[in-house]
């Protein structure tokens, strides 16, 4: 049985289903030994990050529609209790798309709940959208965000009262009303799964929000200016990363001690002669170098050694990463136990798998990227 938890403003039972089952194939190679909800951002999971936006808005219990095979997700996540939830799988025996997956956990759902997209980082405040879906009896609620160019995305349109009025998927720009687009945050009715065939693939914008509207069923946008932004790429990825430990964003970033921009998160190892600028997150264990450049924003995981004379520069850089001397590393991804050799240039955009050997004198620029475990040999590399 799941713990609810109540808001406060409305005494709904709180629960949130958060869709964590696609393949994130935009995200490879991060994602091609890891799932996506287990990638690191600012040095935690992303998952843990976002679990942790959702029950400061009073979620207690958390159902993720997962892939068939959930024990990846369980190794990491267990029950939830360490995050302060409950958490609970439902597994899907093929794709489902977005409304299939919630309907497949309708049997974990007794009441008002929220669902949501499991690849962005947002602070849309769902205290107030809890608020506007309460207050104005809606059936479903779904969260809007803006965007420079709508032309790339569905648009949501609505009157004056917030009500939507209809759905226009990539509209070309001479046909573009709105600038708001779905930000994949949901809040529902459980009657909104009553009617929905089960076991079969439905995506929500397409084949469930369009009849609820053509049936004169009560549906509202909730407005926000909030930041928001998806993960769903290595672009994306970076971005997220460097808006976080920039302080753009109100995310909690845990340390040990802090050095003027230089957030320390245990025991490091920092040369009298290196240097580091801008903020920058530092993972216990790491060694910076004589000689070495590191300037924020940029995160660097758990037990890191940067080499004498190296340079890294808006980097993201996860565990066990080994950076020989006098490399350069600028606006990259490099995963996991990865070596990079000494003189190799990673360049803007290219994302290096985990457990990679870069061997010395390699060139990766123009968004190259790696697969987990390859070994590339000196010099064989230069573009």
């Amino acid at each position: 049985m799941l713990v609810c938890s109540k808001t406060k403003d409305t005494g709904v039972d709180l629960k949130a289903v958060i869709l964590v089952g696609g393949e994130a194939t935009r995200l490879r190679p991060l994602t091609c030994d890891l799932p996506k909800a287990v990638v690191p951002v600012a040095n935690v999971p992303f998952l843990e990050r976002f679990v942790a936006y959702l029950h400061s808005h009073g979620v207690g219990d958390v159902i993720l529609a997962v892939a068939s095979d959930p024990a990846r997700l369980e190794r990491y996540f267990g029950d939830g209790r360490r995050m302060g939830v409950h958490i609970v799988y439902s597994p899907e025996s093929r794709p489902l798309g977005t409304a299939g997956a919630i309907k497949n956990a309708e049997r974990y759902i007794d009441g008002r709940f929220i669902a949501c997209n499991g690849d962005m980082l947002t602070g849309i405040d769902l205290t107030e959208m809890l608020r506007l879906h309460h207050e104005k009896q809606a059936m479903v609620t779904i969260a809007l965000t803006p965007v420079d160019n709508p032309t790339a995305y569905g648009v949501v349109e609505t009157d004056g009262v917030q009500r939507v009025k209809r759905f226009v998927e990539k509209p070309p720009a001479a046909q573009v009303t709105t600038n708001m687009i779905n930000a994949g945050i949901y809040v529902m009715e459980p009657e909104v799964l009553r009617d929905m065939p089960a076991n079969k693939f439905l995506m929500l914008e397409r084949d469930v929000f369009p009849q609820l509207l053509a049936a004169g069923k009560p549906v509202y946008a909730y407005q926000s200016q909030a930041y928001w932004i998806d993960i769903g790429t290595p672009e994306k990825y970076l971005e997220a990363n460097s808006l976080l430990i920039s302080g753009e964003v109100p995310v909690g970033i845990s340390y040990a001690s802090r050095e003027g921009d230089v957030l320390i998160q245990g025991p490091v190892a920092i040369h009298a002669g290196g240097r580091l600028k801008g903020r920058i997150l530092l993972g216990k264990g790491c060694v910076i170098g004589e000689g070495a450049l590191v300037v924020g924003p940029a995160v660097i995981g758990d037990n890191c050694r940067v080499g004498e004379g190296a340079t890294l520069e808006e980097v993201v850089v996860w565990d066990g990463v080994e950076i020989g001397s006098g490399a350069v590393l600028r606006r990259c991804v490099v995963a996991s136990e990865s070596i990079i050799g000494e003189g190799c240039q990673v360049l803007e955009g290219c994302v290096v798998g985990s457990r990679v050997h870069l061997g010395r004198g390699n060139k990766l620029d123009r968004g190259v990227r790696i697969w987990p475990g390859r070994v590339i040999p000196p010099e064989t590399i230069s573009f």
